[in-house]
């Protein structure tokens, strides 16, 4: 059999809650099996994530993160997606690399705001004007459809760009104040060092976090993290490997029985938050996700 080559073009036909639904349902399954190898160059990184659920089958992603790619005019990350049949081991099908991550990477995070932010949620702050601030827009706007939103970046003309594609989007100067005005922060930086203070947030507020996907990588710092509520997407792809949590767990900042849960705690019922309580997601974006994200685009494609 001919594995399908799936096309960004598949983009048309998926939905973000219907993926967050695909996603809930994967960690009803077996626990994933996962294997990450992580290979540096400088400020390069080759990221190769592989997993394996029973009665999804499984997948190998490779990510190649260049940093200085965008200087080149090149995207900032390039890989391949193969997924292969529970079964026989097949090679079932190639998803195209950018299609599976921008899926992937939002809707693990829309997943957590969805079990976690208030749903009266109504201003939006996203912090990083890239590739994946723009997708976060789409994705917690089709979630949250009444909500307005806010951009950070760094650059303020990056901001001014960004908010310039839509009306509901306004570019703000100070991070700070920013962050006092929105309901849910969800930040895609490639900071190392923490440019969320844990001083600025406030009680009921809800904090995604993608960008850090190192050791060495931070997005928050210490005061966040004791302020809030903790909460992941995997406990085996985030707490040993991405500095967000490893580097404070291993000073004693925080201690591993301070996380509430991650996904596959989803059905003993501990996503749950009063209302003045600010919680955190760490989104570290494992293998597994890539894998149900995959499946979900191959059912997608084929239903076409």
């Amino acid at each position: 059999m001919t594995p399908e080559m799936i096309p960004f073009e598949a983009d048309s036909l998926l939905d973000w809650r219907g993926l967050t639904d695909a996603i809930l349902d994967g960690h009803m399954r077996p626990k994933a099996h996962i294997g990450d190898t992580f290979l540096y160059r400088g400020d390069d990184t080759m990221l190769t994530r592989s997993a394996w659920i029973d009665g999804l089958g499984s997948a190998v992603k490779t990510a190649n993160i260049m940093p200085g790619n965008p200087g080149r005019g090149e995207p900032l990350i390039h890989g391949a997606v193969n997924l292969y049949d529970d079964t026989t081991g097949l090679l079932e099908a190639i998803v195209d690399f950018h299609l599976v991550t921008k899926w992937k990477t939002a809707g693990d995070s829309v997943l957590g705001a969805r079990l976690l932010a208030r749903p009266d949620s109504k201003v939006i702050l996203i912090v990083g004007a890239g590739t994946v601030g723009r997708t976060l827009r789409e994705a917690y706007g089709a979630l949250f459809p009444k909500a307005r939103f806010l951009i950070w970046n760094r650059s303020a003309a990056g901001a001014e760009r960004f908010a310039d594609e839509d009306d509901k989007t306004d570019a703000i100067m100070s991070l700070e104040d920013g962050i006092a005005q929105a309901d849910i922060i969800t930040s895609a930086t490639m900071t190392s060092e923490p440019i969320i203070k844990g001083a600025w947030l406030r009680p009921g507020q809800h904090l995604d976090l993608i960008g850090a996907y190192r050791p060495d990588m931070r997005e928050t710092d210490d005061d966040a993290l004791t302020r809030a509520r903790l909460f992941m997407d995997s406990r085996d792809t985030v707490l040993d490997h991405i500095g967000e949590f490893k580097d404070p767990l291993a000073r004693g900042v925080i201690h591993k029985d301070d996380i509430v849960g991650d996904l596959y705690d989803h059905q003993a019922g501990v996503f749950q938050r009063a209302p003045e309580d600010i919680t955190l997601y760490k989104n570290g974006g494992g293998a597994h996700l890539d894998l149900m994200t995959s499946r979900y685009i191959l059912d997608a494609w084929r239903n076409r």
